[in-house]
């Protein structure tokens, strides 16, 4: 009997994979909603736009695909399209059944062409979703304190200038709409021109925002019929790079009276500030993220590396000790210490349940967190100073009543102080004072890091110890006299100034976010004087300051 279409075996087919496409926002990363950030981690290739990939690349999984488009050489001639687009990108593998995060700039809708590839998807049954973004023309404005709408509610037209009509250049000309121009810096006048030749009034007042929402955004406040020469005076045209994107307001809205009440990003107080934190990655990420939040762009350099002890044996016979009840205490004077110990802990098979009836001392909230991160709560952090000194300050005498062992591991660095440990000794505690790791001076930073280190290109750089003002002038060289100089305390700013450097910033206490704080003070002082003398604020590295007081 002849096979019939129903009982034919037929090989199932392959499953189609899905793809996200995603708005990236402007170009602030905190402008990414959570459902951006959710499709990012569960994305197995990302083909995202060049402007927004370091934004998007940091959420996405350890080992997601990121191909990037290539010209294929071999099909230059031939009639297959020479260069792999990422709509080629995006549909290869959404073919091969992964799931596919497609990050553009902006909102998929408003700033990208992408419609065409949602098309592309939907011909061919591949599952997608749209997740929006703060679109380009919203979100700079915003961040340069020019509202769209008022109270009044006026209309608000969107205009693309590269691809606006003759037709949309007088609907926009003949109206009292606000106007939110997309163009190109050495294009602006132009678009100007067109809305004048339209009919709108060569006063009319305007705003011109280039790197929008990030911290090298400038905006400048000129008419439809000055904006050429404001943009000649300021000295930003003619230039090479007229050819980067720009949103341009025009309209009541963006006068110049009101932009000074509302300009709330660019007027941070260390707004683009280039600061040079010389700590590692992992030590300087809560300081990064704090002078962020002052507008500065943080660049960390590590000036010490951290590696295992030369002999390994002493930390081997202390951690056993923890678990066969040697200890009433382990206290905890860094980070660094903390992640020797886990580190230990996990060769040996162990976690924090190890650490059931002990006492477990932080010298500080950073450490503290990261005991926390390890699932291990202090049981004292200094309610004072965060140092050594304040630890012993809140530290309970050795009592033989209450402590049933009298001994505390205090693991540490090579070249930690003997305050602590002759501290505890002098309470009447027995002290296992162990190195758990050892500090030495990292390697130097790449070449054009050190250039702008000596040459002026970093605003301010932050001391958190004497040993960072010697390594960082041991690895990269003196900071150039231009730079800010903060330091943490007395003794690092001794330090700084025997390396002759001048002293702008004491912090009034040994903690690294009050160091930060004070710089942020400093740097809205100077701003305040700025304004106060009509002047245009700058950065330090932009000019050579003069007289500078210390801020303590």
């Amino acid at each position: 009997m002849s096979p019939t279409a129903a009982n034919v075996h037929r090989a199932p087919q392959a499953a189609l994979g899905h793809v996200t496409f995603l708005g990236a926002g402007p170009g602030d990363p905190g402008l990414l909603t959570l459902r951006a950030v959710e499709a990012l981690a569960g994305a197995d290739v990302l083909v995202a736009d060049p402007q927004v990939l370091d934004v998007v690349g940091k959420h996405a999984r350890a080992g997601v695909d990121v191909p990037q488009p290539e010209h294929d050489e071999a099909s230059a001639s031939a009639a297959a399209p020479a260069l792999r687009d990422a709509a080629n990108l995006v549909m290869g593998a959404a073919r091969s059944g992964k799931r596919v995060v497609r990050a553009v700039i902006g909102d998929p809708g408003l700033d990208a062409d992408a419609g065409q590839e949602m098309l592309a998807c939907a011909a061919e049954g591949i599952p997608f979703e749209v997740v929006p973004g703060i679109a380009t023309a919203v979100g700079v404005p915003a961040y340069a304190g020019v509202p769209l709408r008022s109270a009044e509610g006026a209309d608000v037209r969107f205009v693309d200038a590269r691809t606006a009509s003759d037709r949309c250049w007088t609907e926009v000309g003949a109206s009292d709409a606000t106007a939110v121009v997309s163009t190109t810096l050495d294009s602006v006048a132009a678009a100007a021109g067109e809305l004048v030749a339209a009919g709108r009034k060569p006063d009319t007042p305007l705003t011109v925002t280039v790197a929008g929402t990030t911290t090298r955004q400038r905006t400048w406040n000129a008419t439809l019929g000055t904006i050429a020469q404001v943009l000649k005076a300021a000295k930003v045209l003619p230039s090479p790079d007229g050819g980067q994107p720009v949103i341009a307001v025009v309209g009541e809205h963006s006068a110049a009276a009101q932009r000074d009440q509302l300009s709330w990003f660019e007027s941070k107080p260390l707004f683009g500030w280039k600061v040079l934190v010389p700590r590692t990655k992992e030590q300087a990420a809560s300081l990064s993220d704090q002078l962020r939040s002052y507008g500065a762009v943080p660049h960390e350099v590590p000036t010490i590396a951290v590696e295992p002890p030369r002999t390994p044996q002493q930390m081997e016979r202390a951690v056993k000790g923890l678990v066969t009840g040697r200890y009433e205490w382990i206290a905890f004077t860094s980070v660094n210490a903390v992640k020797a110990v886990r580190e230990k802990f996990e060769e040996y098979g162990l976690d924090a349940r190890a650490f059931a009836g002990i006492k477990v001392a932080a010298v500080g909230e950073q450490t503290a967190r990261s005991l926390v991160e390890f699932g291990v709560k202090p049981d004292l952090v200094p309610s004072g100073e965060q140092s050594a000194a304040g630890l012993l300050e809140d530290w309970p005498p050795y009592d033989p009543v209450f402590d049933p062992i009298d001994r505390v591991f205090l693991p540490r660095a090579d070249i930690a102080t003997e305050t602590l440990v002759a501290g505890l000794i002098e309470l009447g505690w027995e002290v296992d004072d162990v190195t758990a790791y050892r500090t030495v001076r990292a390697s130097p930073p790449p070449a054009e890091t050190r250039e702008a280190i000596k040459g002026g290109g970093f605003d301010a750089v932050l001391f958190t110890s004497s040993s960072t003002v010697r390594n960082l002038v041991g690895i990269a060289g003196k900071p150039h006299n231009v730079t800010v100089i903060a330091c943490i305390g007395p003794a690092t700013a001794k330090t700084a100034e025997e390396h002759g450097l001048r002293v702008d910033v004491l912090s009034p206490e040994p903690s690294v976010h009050k160091l930060a704080e004070v710089l942020a003070e400093f740097g809205a002082e100077r701003r305040a004087a700025a304004v106060e003398a009509g002047e245009h604020v700058t950065r330090p590295s932009e000019r050579r300051p003069g007289a500078r007081r210390r801020r303590t």
